[in-house]
């Protein structure tokens, strides 16, 4: 049981390090959040931003980052 516990808090905190090293690059990366495929709508008193494809592209590499420690 607590070998199962221990395991869920290093790999939480792996997601939290590598959260916290994307958002601390993320400024550093230009293309990330403006791709073809992310939506954005400017009006004078309204913002919409959907990054589809930029979800799309870090869920794949996520994937198969996981599944990359998991073998």
């Amino acid at each position: 049981m607590m070998t199962s516990l221990a395991k869920f808090f290093l790999i939480l905190g792996v997601v939290f390090l590598a959260v916290g090293l994307l958002l601390l690059l993320s400024p550093k990366i230009p293309w990330l959040g403006r791709l073809p495929g992310d939506i954005l709508i400017k009006r004078k008193n309204f913002t919409f931003y959907a990054p589809i494809a930029t979800s799309i592209i870090l869920s794949v590499l996520l994937t198969l980052l996981i599944n990359l420690f998991r073998r």
